[in-house]
């Protein structure tokens, strides 16, 4: 929806009285077409709940999804659970052990751990009704060069495929700050040489202020994006206090043009359904303010 025809659907429903506590319920993010799914990471949320009450605060305040580690630490039919007693989704998993033991490690044994540990993640995400696994592809450090995490992680990835296929789970890349694949053309490339319609990229729009702008990967990307991380990052904070200080401004705060983002995001015609906040959460009252947050973005 364009700016101006949303202002539009704005006078129109304020004139049916939207702003009524009957209508307290429709959120400015539902009147974009497709809709965008507000999501957050599971392990935002701090307060001591039940699984549960965890889901059914989170969909009060606003949020369609929760995204979860995987291997799951719940059992299964714990998450369905909740998810029917509270109309929570779970679109997509993290890996948690893509890090630990990367896919890119020069120890076969190592990289077998990660496989058949996304292999099982890939399982849960489809017993619970998601459609995407987050996987760092591989880690480059002064024990790892490049060229070898390249091969490994390209030789792993496919080893996963089979899975992938079974399911129809799609595997999604994410850039982090592992020194490894640090610009769009290369991610093209790197998705090129595996060339399977299920493996594609989990854009995280903050992690890539640091070495470059978010519209040029949405660009370059474009239909190889699976979905969405947020979060927000300033370049300020990183070169006055530290490198991991970037991370530490409010979202709409930092410096990511969000309204060039979302006009990327909608000139590529994203497909992958959600954004997802990956920040430091907190209690109800801080989930609220994020929550508002990202309504914001997404009206961007």
């Amino acid at each position: 929806m364009l700016r101006k025809d949303f202002l539009k659907a704005i006078t129109v429903l304020t004139g049916a009285g939207i702003a009524s506590p009957a209508f307290s319920h429709i959120r400015p993010s539902n009147l974009f077409a497709p809709k965008i799914k507000k999501a957050l990471s599971y392990y935002m949320i701090k307060e001591e709940l039940s699984l549960v009450d965890k889901f059914k605060l989170v969909k009060d305040l606003g949020f369609d999804g929760v995204e979860m580690n995987g291997p799951v630490e719940f059992t299964v039919k714990e998450i369905l659970e909740a998810k029917a007693k509270s109309g929570i989704e779970i679109p997509s998993l993290v890996n948690k052990d893509h890090w630990g033991k990367p896919l890119s490690d020069p120890d076969p044994s190592i990289r077998k751990f990660c496989i058949d540990s996304i292999v099982k993640t890939v399982q849960e995400t489809k017993e619970l009704g998601g459609d995407t696994v987050l996987v760092v592809p591989g880690v480059v450090n002064e024990k790892v060069s490049y060229e070898t995490a390249w091969k490994n992680s390209i030789a792993s990835i496919r080893q996963i495929i089979p899975q992938v296929e079974k399911t129809g789970v799609k595997i999604g890349l994410e850039n982090v700050w592992n020194n490894f694949i640090l610009s769009p053309i290369e991610a093209k490339k790197f998705l090129a040489e595996i060339n399977h319609p299920l493996v594609g990229w989990y854009f995280d729009i903050g992690n890539i202020l640091r070495y470059g702008w978010p519209e040029h990967w949405l660009e370059t990307l474009n239909s190889k994006i699976v979905k969405l991380h947020v979060k927000e990052f300033s370049r300020k904070k990183m070169n006055d206090e530290g490198l991991w200080k970037g991370f530490n401004v409010e979202l709409t705060e930092g410096d990511i043009d969000w309204k060039l983002v979302m006009e990327t995001v909608r000139k590529i015609n994203y497909k992958g359904e959600w954004m997802t906040l990956e920040v430091g959460g907190g209690d109800r009252t801080e989930l609220q303010k994020l929550s508002g947050q990202l309504d914001k973005i997404l009206l961007s």
